[in-house]
């Protein structure tokens, strides 16, 4: 694993050649994860990205789209331990973060971590649950932590939240609040696939499920080490200025109740950093600003109500987005 990482204040072959290594392996956590996930190679690559940029995923999307087989492809892609919790109206925070519960034999209580103890946590319709236990993830999303009855206790690393939910137009879910969607890095949106790769997975369905034939392509410890080599990616002072600008722009929009919080601003940096490492790269271009703008900044705006007009919320702050895109000089 060592003879991936980059010097980058070298520039012989040889570091050439780790850094391919690099994306070599990358390449084949991807090629697994497309293997259940047919024609969605950016949508995969997304959620890839959120992985090595330290980052949680959330993917929205009607249902039987694939958005849970898409979380338990990438989770059995990795050797880590994966927990999946069905989010439902009824579920409590104790079921989430866990509790203690009294041992007669021993006279004490004992504490009995709950599935969020996890390197792979899959919130499963993370919307059908009330406010009060979505609340629970908040700190462990943002502090990799938890803290109960005044005792705060790690959880393990790497750890990643990938949450699946259906709009919030939907009967039977509760939006989740803007400090919840501002936790999720990435939201990513699955689409109805083509008519030929519906005919494939038909097909591929026919005898066994794929996900049965996905295996570990990566241990904990080459996941830690490319999220370093991610956060060593450079990036040049023009394309952080470029990024701010973008910020700065939804900030001050006339179609925006609130524009992106600094740790929007953050999560584009580092997703960025993540997006060059997968391409084989060990520096940032504008582009990979650019395609991450929605995906990392559509979830974390709000619209005023003089600006409201589509139905569709989601294609409306995407459009916004665009015209943003549009209005910021790319540097040169």
């Amino acid at each position: 694993m060592r003879d991936w990482i980059v010097n980058q204040t070298s520039t012989t072959p040889d570091d050439v050649v780790m850094r391919f290594d690099a994306a070599s392996k990358i390449a084949e956590l991807q090629a697994a994860v497309e293997s259940v996930i047919r024609g969605k190679a950016e949508t995969v690559r997304f959620a890839l990205v959120a992985l090595l940029a330290r980052g949680h995923l959330l993917i929205e999307d009607v249902p039987g789209i694939g958005k849970t087989t898409l979380s338990n492809a990438l989770a059995r892609a990795l050797d880590l331990s994966i927990h999946r919790i069905q989010f439902t109206s009824d579920l409590l925070p104790s079921d989430v973060i866990g509790l203690s519960i009294f041992d007669q034999h021993n006279g004490d209580f004992v504490w009995k971590p709950g599935p969020i103890f996890s390197n792979i946590v899959i919130a499963d319709e993370i919307n059908r649950a009330t406010p009060k236990t979505q609340s629970a993830l908040l700190e462990a999303m943002a502090e990799e932590q938890v803290t109960v009855e005044g005792i705060s206790r790690g959880l393990p690393l790497p750890f990643m939240v990938v949450a699946t939910q259906n709009p919030s137009e939907h009967h039977g879910t509760y939006p989740l609040p803007e400090s919840q969607l501002d936790r999720f890095m990435m939201r990513l949106h699955m689409g109805y696939p083509s008519q030929d790769n519906e005919r494939k997975m038909l097909f591929d369905r026919a005898d066994a499920n794929p996900l049965d034939l996905v295996h570990p392509v990566m241990a904990g410890s080459d996941v830690l080490e490319l999220q370093k080599l991610a956060s060593q990616v450079r990036v040049d002072p023009a394309l952080v200025d470029y990024l701010l600008d973008i910020v700065a722009a939804t900030r001050t929009s006339e179609h925006l109740e609130l524009g992106v919080s600094p740790r929007g601003s953050l999560a584009l940096y580092r997703s960025a950093q993540a997006l060059a490492l997968i391409e084989a790269r060990d520096y940032c271009i504008a582009d990979d600003i650019k395609r991450l703008v929605i995906p990392c900044f559509a979830h974390r705006i709000i619209i005023n109500s003089r600006s409201a007009g589509l139905k569709n919320k989601t294609r409306e702050a995407e459009q916004i987005l665009n015209e943003i895109l549009q209005k910021v000089a790319v540097p040169i």
